[in-house]
């Protein structure tokens, strides 16, 4: 009896030493020294991604030059889609404090504070030397249990509440809560004997905050719920390699209480620590650093081509774009326009383009994994859990930094350093060339290299990584990518040999290593694309590749290819399930605007490589991931359409999708149209996963389509060694 009393005082004590710890490092309002600026290298309480982790930034960091170096608080905007500035935020806050909704709740949080954009033909208008457009923000909170969608006009300090329809779904989850649910469980006598019986001591404890989907359970009670999985973080930093199998702890989000434990991974160890730990710092201390290859880097002795007017206005060689950080959907490129060769005259090609939301369903139907079916942007927030880029690494020598400036969830600003990067970028490729075969007599040869210009954002969503390219092109395409890299959410088993292994249907993926399986699952990024090809007024055009037959006395030939043009006139016309042998190419056209010859200027999306979804439709992850049915679907503009898995993602219905929206089969012909394209992974893990993932890459392109007269960049001039500096290796000794 006084053991058990002894380890009850013990463990009692360690756990009120937690929350002290946690109160101390998670104030609920920021330092005052901060004077309501918070950055997050010093203040990651309100920075931290999915887990509870988020290292200190390391006392070698690159100090870099692109990037600008003040403190923000003097920050004003330049352009009417500039995002909300800290002295902007800051305003609201204030302004929100004094409204009737927050003076009447004891609790609330803002769970998003963004820039409510002025209305499409407005900022089309704009000029620059004109006078902003009224700035008003677009504030989504939670109070005495409901979710509120207001407008704060940031002139008349009026607040407006605007409606939020019958939909099911919550907000996206804020930073504080997230935190907030990982501590929930320790609270519990039961979870914490479970976790001494499962031989894990509570300081190597780490927790992951995971959304519990929607599945019909306990919606009898609307509580907005999450579940709780733990690891073990001895002798590692990469614990996500060590996970206590079978632990699920449901936690009601608003009481912050333990709703439900389930374990049913008792008889499951937890894998070793050995060969998981990724970190450089780990491979120079056991004499395992591998050097492949020498250093390499762009250099520019005439500096970068490309400048960013007033942080957020991008131009570099014949483009012109806006750039800004948002914290749902990471990166907004906005009023994309090329400068035509022959005219001079900028013209637009996207008003707006980002990633709506991420779809990562996980395929094993067990009980601590059959829920796992995250969608990263509405229930996350993409753009909150991208992390400053790494200078040298994540992006070259001469790139341009973007900060990101968010709002905690009682309105204070914080900083977000190194969001975004802008670089350009030459790996030896070619932008043109022909060279004259010699039995032509003429000796030709003409090439082009070919330069790009690179937005990038990564995002670490927990355990995976993103990496979001939007590269530009002088030829007028535009490539959107997406990287994915990061660890592999992993399942403990007993099995450390596939020859013990004899049931491979219910293994649900592949044995990395000792106890570590990779589970199969997949990654769907839908894209919301505002096209605007020389103006608003757009039609979407099929052009269906089929095989014609010829007559025996038509030709030698018995078959070609046909193509057929279809203008889709409604919205259900444009939903497009990509087919290998059923090839199409699919248009964005301005039928208004005609070629020299006649043609209408366009442009095209070409898929990559791709994948579709192929889970059941009525299956609940399905249907609330209703978007990613089609991999491309247009509809009518409408600016309250953004979110493809709707504007209150957390454990939503799938009742106010991009699906949804589409089946109300509006006219899109010669209408103001919005493109959605949804670039898919399948992922069945690999050993060479284990324990950090190379990155694997997949990309689509906006290309021009009879948009120029001719190519674009005829008559750029080819590299010349006068040009290009010349550096000579170091001496080897």
């Amino acid at each position: 009896m006084e053991t058990r009393n002894f380890f009850s005082l013990f463990f009692l004590s360690l756990f009120v030493g937690f929350v002290l710890l946690f109160t101390w490092g998670h104030l609920p309002y920021a330092p005052a020294y901060t004077t309501d600026l918070l950055d997050c290298t010093t203040n990651s309480a309100w920075c931290a991604s999915k887990n509870r982790f988020q290292s200190k930034p390391s006392s070698n960091l690159i100090k870099n030059k692109n990037h600008r170096s003040h403190n923000h608080a003097s920050d004003t905007p330049h352009h009417p889609l500039d995002p909300l500035t800290v002295q902007e935020l800051n305003k609201i806050r204030t302004i929100l404090s004094s409204h009737a909704l927050f003076k009447s709740s004891s609790a609330y949080a803002l769970h998003s504070i963004e820039l409510e954009e002025p209305d499409k033909p407005l900022v089309l208008r704009w000029k620059k030397g004109d006078p902003l457009l009224p700035r008003k923000a677009s504030v989504i909170a939670r109070a005495a249990g409901k979710a509120h969608v207001l407008t704060v006009d940031l002139a008349t300090s009026e607040v407006s509440v605007q409606q939020t329809g019958t939909h099911f779904g919550y907000p996206m989850l804020t930073m504080e809560e997230i935190t907030a649910a990982i501590w929930v469980p320790l609270s519990n006598a039961k979870f914490n004997r479970t976790i001494i019986q499962r031989g894990v001591d509570l300081a190597d404890l780490a927790c992951l905050p995971i959304s519990s989907g929607w599945f019909d359970e306990y919606e009898e009670n609307r509580r907005r719920l999450i579940k709780v999985q733990c690891f073990s973080t001895k002798d590692t930093v990469n614990f996500y390699m060590r996970p206590i199998e079978g632990l699920t702890v449901l936690v009601d989000l608003d009481a912050e209480q333990v709703v439900e434990i389930s374990d049913k991974g008792g008889n499951i160890p937890i894998p070793k620590a050995a060969n998981t730990d990724y970190r450089y710092s780990a491979s120079q201390e056991v004499s395992r650093v591998i050097k492949l290859v020498n250093p390499i880097s762009l250099e520019q002795p005439k500096g970068p081509s490309f400048t960013v007017e007033d942080g957020h206005l991008v131009k570099w060689a014949n483009w012109e774009f806006h750039v800004k950080p948002d914290a749902r959907a990471g990166v907004i490129i906005s009023q994309a326009r090329v400068r035509d060769p022959d005219t001079g005259d900028l013209r637009d090609v996207m008003y707006k383009g980002f990633p709506s939301e991420l779809f990562v369903p996980y395929m094993d139907p067990t009980d601590a994994w059959y829920f796992k079916t995250y969608m990263d942007a509405g229930e996350y927030g993409f753009g909150l859990q991208a992390m400053p880029l790494d200078p040298l690494n994540d992006c070259p020598r001469n790139a341009y930094y973007i900060d990101g400036v968010f709002a905690t969830s009682d309105g204070t600003p914080y900083v977000r350093s190194n969001m975004i990067c802008v670089f350009e970028s030459y790996g030896g490729d070619i932008g043109w060339r022909h060279t004259e075969s010699p039995i032509t007599g003429m000796e030709v040869r003409e090439v082009r290299p070919k330069v790009t210009l690179v937005v990038r954002m990564a995002a670490s969503v927990g355990n995976y990584d993103y990496i979001v390219d939007w590269e530009f092109q002088t030829d007028g395409l535009i490539r959107v990518k997406v990287g994915l890299s990061g660890i592999l959410m992993v399942k403990g088993t007993p099995y450390e040999n596939m020859n013990q292994v004899f049931d491979l249907d219910n293994l649900h993926g592949t044995l990395l290593s000792e106890n570590v399986v990779g589970v199969i699952h997949d990654h769907y990024v839908t894209f919301h694309l505002d096209m605007d090809v020389d103006g608003s007024e757009n039609s979407f055009v099929k052009v269906n590749l089929q095989r014609q037959k010829t007559s025996l006395d038509e030709s030698p030939r018995k078959s070609f290819l046909k193509a057929t043009r279809t203008v889709a006139k409604t919205e259900k016309d444009a939903q497009v399930k990509l087919k290998l042998y059923d090839p199409s190419e699919f248009h964005v056209i301005n039928p208004s605007k005609q070629t020299r010859v006649g043609n209408p200027v366009g442009y095209k999306v070409v898929p990559g490589a791709t994948a579709a979804s192929l889970l059941d439709p009525e299956d609940p992850p399905q249907k609330r991931a209703a978007f990613t049915n089609n991999q491309i679907w247009v509809t009518q503009y409408n600016r309250s359409e953004q979110w493809a898995g709707g504007l209150f993602a957390y454990q939503s219905h799938g009742e106010d999708t991009l699906a949804m929206w589409s089946d109300k089969d509006r006219e899109i012909e010669n209408k103001d149209i919005v493109v959605w394209y949804t670039l898919g992974f399948h992922h069945i893990p690999c050993q060479e996963d284990f324990p950090v993932m190379p990155t694997v890459s997949s990309s689509f392109d906006l290309k021009p389509v009879n948009f120029f007269q001719s190519n674009p960049i005829l008559r750029t001039p080819p590299n010349v060694e006068s040009d290009l500096p010349v550096c000579s290796p170091v001496a080897s000794t």
